[in-house]
């Protein structure tokens, strides 16, 4: 029979254990860090501008009405001090704060705190309370700061969010009630884990601190994601043209061609079989092609918009016809794809080429006006960094882009998948939408500084027009059958935003959709799961809040409805087609060469 000595000797053996593990890791976590190579340092925040002006109106504000500055103080003060007050009298009850203590609590609803301890112990109850109190505190402060402009009362208002959101309680493992719970319970086995995985993804990413969102070893490529048949049938040194196998006898005249955004990897639309836009699109019959882009590295430095539309569009819509034997293709772009696709719509318009006969959009913007969630990365000094970076590097660096998109949701795509992986010790999940997340691209240097300058800042595309592959090219000269298809809570391309562009085209022929969810569920919405519904209206107001006031509810899908809409565009139906001809050949089977490419740190 065990004795406590024996147990007492047990535990000691796992703490020995566990002491030298985390030796040997500490020394693995020094030696990531020795090869990071940072980003330019304006990327890591705002100039000191916008602080110097933010405090330049909090001066202004206390010399006009001091008073009402010193009453904000006094009102902090004595929430704290009466905070701790009632804090000392329930820490010697051994009970919780009284409910009066967060009376104008945020954090209410909030699941970072659901654990029943920030509630019934009394040193937690104290921690979540004065955070509220100190949220609540800055925020008050940023509303005070009355005499910025929209864009740097935007931006202060973002980056006091994200110092709010660093600061919360949950992301330190001694106010984490989760955290030293499991602690206790695995005898410390969760923390040391917890450190395993923070070196393993500090390695993984030259000393940089990318949390992995999923469990990588569980996908791959070719396997169980991007597993619809097909094969590469052109190459060149912008992307892969991927023909995929007819699932069906016959198939529509004209056929289909899909330009994904090259910020990302095309398998977003051909993830799980069920939910696979590809697959079912050739389901119903027709002849796709799908363009898989470069990850491009420092030898792509100079690559332009321009090399994109003509290397990329223009000669995977040539390649497509040649291999059908086809005069016109029906086309689609997804995000940046779509916005190039409007631009390519535009030059084709000038040369006077009609081959592409519609064109499909996916969260496409194009009239940049209004920059949304995007404002504090797309002034000056950001943009500064970037072109600072991209001029060092070639290229900005995938993390640099998955780092800014996250930080917009920063407490689901940082701060929690931090949580569980570093502090409890626990291996992320196997969800293949955050395999694909986490498989970016580098984008080249001289396109990314193009785009930032031209189109987001200077909104050139729909104002005086933008300078491309030897054309003047304007929204308005885009003249073919289009469809939009946007998404009602996307927060990356805001779908009044994308009506607005929408409106400015040239086009007699126009569909305008608003599905239900974000930038991705939104477009990955198969029918088969009958999820998400969409908004449809045949007429197009002069504001989105019209449009939508006008505007029909349906249920499920509209992939079926895009899809009639697309028949009435596609021609007769025709044998078959299997993938390339003799000038065609299989170059390798889909998903293709370049999709498998990581990108640098």
């Amino acid at each position: 029979m065990a004795t406590q000595d024996d147990a007492q000797n047990t535990n000691l053996d796992r703490m020995s254990a566990n002491l030298e593990r985390v030796e040997t890791l500490s020394q693995r976590l020094v030696q990531a860090l020795t090869v990071r190579t940072p980003p330019a340092q304006e990327l890591n925040g705002p100039s000191q501008d916008v602080f110097v002006k933010a405090a330049g109106s909090y001066w202004k504000s206390f010399m006009e009405n001091p008073g009402k500055m010193y009453e904000q103080q006094l009102e902090y003060w004595g929430k704290s001090v009466r905070h701790f007050m009632e804090a000392q009298q329930s820490l010697a009850k051994g009970a919780p704060l009284p409910n009066g203590a967060d009376e104008e609590d945020p954090l209410k609803g909030d699941r970072r705190f659901s654990n029943p301890l920030w509630d019934t112990h009394p040193y937690f109850s104290y921690i979540k309370h004065q955070y509220a109190i100190n949220k609540l505190a800055i925020e008050n402060a940023v509303a005070e700061a009355e005499e910025l402009d929209d864009k740097d009362k935007q931006r202060l208002q973002f980056f006091a969010a994200q110092i709010i959101d660093m600061m919360s309680p949950t992301n330190f493992l001694s106010t984490n009630p989760d955290a030293l719970e499991k602690a206790v319970e695995t005898e410390g086995e969760s923390l040391v884990a917890g450190l395993e995985n923070l070196v393993a993804d500090l390695e993984a990413n030259n000393g940089e601190m990318v949390v992995r969102l999923c469990d990588e070893n569980a996908f791959e490529l070719g396997e169980n994601v991007a597993v619809t048949e097909g094969e590469v049938v052109y190459r060149n040194k912008m992307m892969e043209l991927i023909q995929y196998t007819p699932t069906t006898k016959q198939v529509h005249k004209t056929p289909v061609v899909i330009f994904p955004p090259w910020i990302n990897k095309f398998y977003v639309l051909d993830l799980k079989q069920e939910n696979s836009l590809i697959k079912w699109i050739t389901d119903q019959g027709y002849t796709l092609f799908v363009v898989s882009w470069v990850n491009p590295d420092a030898s792509y430095a100079d690559v332009a918009i321009d090399d994109y539309i003509e290397d990329g569009y223009l000669t995977a819509i040539r390649e497509a016809k040649a291999i059908t034997g086809e005069r016109q293709v029906n086309t689609v772009g997804y995000c940046i794809a779509g916005t190039t696709l409007h631009m390519t719509l535009a030059l084709l318009a000038k040369r006077g080429d009609k081959s592409i006969k519609s064109a499909t959009f996916f969260t496409a913007l194009t009239d940049f006006s209004d920059q949304g969630e995007f404002v504090p990365f797309l002034q000056d000094d950001f943009v500064d960094g970037i072109e600072k970076e991209v001029n060092e590097k070639g290229v900005l660096r995938s993390f640099i882009m998955g780092r800014t998109m996250s930080f917009l949701r920063s407490n689901d795509l940082i701060y929690k998948p931090a949580i569980r992986s570093y502090m409890m010790g626990e291996t992320p999940p196997a969800f293949d939408l955050l395999y694909w997340n986490g498989d970016g691209a580098n984008l080249p240097g001289r396109m990314t500084v193009q785009y930032l300058r031209e189109l987001c800042q200077a909104n050139a595309f729909v104002t005086d027009g933008i300078e491309m592959c030897g054309e003047t090219l304007h929204i308005s000269d885009v003249n073919v059958p289009i469809m939009a298809i946007t998404c009602e809570t996307d927060h990356i391309a805001r779908w009044k935003d994308c009506y607005r562009g929408f409106l400015q085209t040239g086009s007699k022929d126009r569909t305008f959709i608003v599905s239900e969810s974000g930038h991705i569920a939104g477009i990955v919405n198969p029918p088969s799961k009958k999820k998400y519904g969409f908004y449809s209206n045949k007429n197009l107001p002069e504001t989105a809040d019209a449009w939508l006031e006008g505007a029909e509810e349906q249920e499920g899908s509209w992939w079926p409805t895009w899809e009639a809409w697309l028949k009435k565009r596609s021609g007769a139906m025709v044998a078959a087609r299997m993938p390339g001809d003799s000038e065609h050949p299989a170059l390798a089977p889909a998903p293709g060469t370049y999709v498998r490419k990581r990108a640098s740190l």
